[in-house]
């Protein structure tokens, strides 16, 4: 065993030691391996000219128009659960279906799906519904043990529905990985793979992952009436009701979802359209003269849309310069309208308390995902330096199985991962270690993408560190003990293994799509 072996082990060891210790996680991953970089300089075993790379690898990640979309969709997410728009449509669709426990169940998930896409924010998704479908669960005799299951379960399904967190971060991993693997496969001008790729290869495996979900609540729940129908009456909602509560939802999605896949805008900007799409329905929701302005602005701007595909709205150019024509004129009067009844919309907010918490919240969340982005690139650089991604090229190249073998070992690593680590650390560690070497064979980069994002969604429900296991903990009742809910999420996470693996088995589900599309 050579020397840079038995550093990188003393390495693995400190950060590990460091993270089940409780020390932060920014800290421990960035720290660790910079004390055992001095330590090794010490004895002439690190070179610390790789520091000098930091600042530059810092600079790229704060200049990445990528990873600009982060902090939007996050955004997003937060101005619609603290809007309680998200709420209103999870109350309506549980009342509208309910009646049994299956079709009670079953709109959890529906909802789930729904929030999903709309928003990612799985910690805000998992206490709404916890609050408020858990007694509802409960009171119609569905037992604690499927009740907290499926909370968790439904909760997480933000991970892998497009537009994703999950998706953005890997998109970025996954391109310089791919980039880097086709440079050394002799390959200089291979074609990108983008978060629009990811984003269609996800949406079908997405899918899968809700319809297991459904059939086995089902299977489990058939037959079995509610308990508790005193309610029912009172509860029932009207079909203009349950369209008014979801529609602002599924506009939101289409927009955001559909400019992306189209080829329209990219996820950035796609992430902007969002964020002002929900601070037009988070204004709407409050009623008065803030609604008015709201819709006011939403109908402003879809004219100006179906008049820009008609080709009689939009700026006039001649040689580069902007020829102010009455076409022009108008169209930027149009657009300053629209904008000012957009800071209009907002200004409701910020008086309803809603816009500062959000954007607070917004900044706290970016905050720890950019701040464990820069971290992991130091842990790259100095697992570099003591030439881990040679050692791992040599372990994986000596695999049976060839490519597949190495597939398949990764796969394992990242659920083992799962356990004790948070999605972004697992990205930013993994990814760049094994991708270049994965996908410098026939593996679709976006099959790899898909399938790291289905075993990532198992880190938020395997114990004992599923972080959807602490968010609902904060809402259950004390007769819900935490043993109860890690053996809660059981089935749940047998069901995200057996997606992963029919994703595997039929690659198509993930490569189908983006072939479509793009």
């Amino acid at each position: 065993m050579s020397m840079d072996v038995v550093w990188l082990l003393i390495m693995a060891m400190a950060v590990f030691g460091c993270i089940l210790s409780g020390v932060p996680v920014l800290l421990a991953i960035a720290g660790a391996p910079t004390l055992v970089a001095l330590l090794a300089a010490a004895f002439g075993q690190f070179d610390l000219v790789f520091f000098q790379a930091a600042p530059q690898r810092v600079f790229g990640v704060m200049s990445n128009p990528l990873l600009l979309a982060v902090p939007l969709f996050v955004f997003m997410g937060l101005l619609l659960e603290k809007s309680r728009q998200a709420e209103k449509m999870l109350k309506s669709l549980t009342n509208a279906l309910g009646g049994n426990q299956g079709s009670l169940a079953l709109a959890v998930i529906l909802v789930s799906a729904l929030i999903a896409a709309s928003t990612g924010i799985i910690g805000a998704t998992i206490v709404m519904l916890g609050t408020i479908t858990l007694p509802a669960l409960l009171s119609s005799g569905i037992n604690k043990h499927m009740s907290a299951g499926l909370i968790c379960a439904s909760g997480t399904l933000g991970q892998i529905i497009p537009p994703s967190i999950v998706l953005i971060l890997l998109g970025d991993q996954i391109s310089n990985a791919y980039f880097e693997a086709q440079q050394e496969a002799g390959n200089f001008a291979p074609d990108p793979v983008t978060v629009g790729d990811l984003f269609a290869g996800a949406l079908l495996p997405g899918l899968l992952l809700v319809l297991l979900y459904a059939a086995y609540v089902l299977f489990r729940l058939r037959g079995t009436p509610a308990a508790d129908r005193s309610n029912a009456d009172e509860n029932k909602v009207s079909v203009l009701e349950l369209i008014g509560s979801i529609a602002p939802t599924l506009g939101l999605i289409v927009a955001v979802l559909g400019s992306i896949l189209v080829g329209v805008a990219t996820p950035t900007e796609a992430a902007s359209v969002g964020v002002a799409g929900a601070v037009l329905i988070a204004a709407s929701g409050r009623g008065g003269p803030a609604a008015r302005l709201a819709i006011a602005c939403a109908i402003l701007a879809l004219l100006l849309l179906v008049l820009r595909r008609a080709g009689v709205f939009g700026l006039e150019f001649a040689g580069g310069k902007i020829v102010w024509s009455g076409t022009t004129i108008v169209s930027v009067a149009l657009m300053l309208l629209a904008f000012c009844l957009l800071l209009a919309a907002a200004n409701s907010l910020l008086k309803k308390d809603v816009l500062i918490p959000a954007l607070r919240e917004t900044v706290s969340i970016t905050g720890m995902i950019f701040g464990i982005v820069i971290a992991a690139s130091i842990l790259s650089l100095v697992f570099r330096g003591f030439d881990g991604d040679e050692h791992v090229a040599e372990v994986l190249q000596a695999l049976p199985g060839g490519a597949y073998g190495m597939l398949v070992l990764t796969l394992l690593v990242i659920f083992l991962l799962g356990f004790i680590l948070e999605f972004v650390e697992i990205i930013f560690i993994v990814v760049p270690i094994v991708g270049p070497i994965i996908l410098q064979s026939d593996i679709s980069p976006v099959w790899f993408a898909v399938l790291i994002a289905l075993n990532l969604q198992t880190s938020f429900l395997t114990p004992p560190f599923g972080f959807a296991l602490f968010y609902f903990r904060s809402v259950a009742p004390a007769e819900i003990r935490t043993s109860d809910i890690y053996v809660a999420v059981i089935p749940f996470v047998a069901i995200q293994l057996l997606a992963l693996a029919v994703v595997v088995a039929f690659p198509v589900l993930a490569t189908w799509l983006p072939a479509v599309l793009f």
